[in-house]
């Protein structure tokens, strides 16, 4: 599945979406940035709430297909422009980490 069908099916707000067809490979949950370093996969989504500029970092080095941060986490502009311009997807909701992982079971 792509990010921009994710993103429609689990009715995911769209911070960045520069590679919109980019597969989805699976999942990761977690909020340790170097666990998620080490245990993400190639082509995950990555579930978290953090939302500094290290997640674009990240994001970029273990190569997942996005980020969604959850429960209603927002970015700060630099932190937005930065996603933009290294090519990484962002997407947002309201539901926990767990309810935006259960929403996504099956998807990926």
């Amino acid at each position: 599945m792509k990010v921009r069908e994710i993103a429609e099916k689990a009715e995911l707000k769209i911070l960045s979406m520069p590679d919109p067809e980019r597969e989805v490979i699976g999942a990761y949950m977690g909020d340790l940035l170097s666990w998620v370093m080490g245990r993400a996969g190639e082509s995950n989504v990555w579930i978290t709430i953090m939302s500094n500029i290290n997640v674009v970092a990240v994001a970029s080095l273990a190569d997942v297909s996005c980020v969604i941060l959850s429960e209603g986490v927002e970015l700060e502009e630099d932190v937005l422009n930065a996603a933009k311009e290294k090519g990484i997807n962002i997407l947002s909701t309201n539901l926990p980490s767990y309810e935006t992982a259960i929403a996504l079971s099956g998807m990926v």
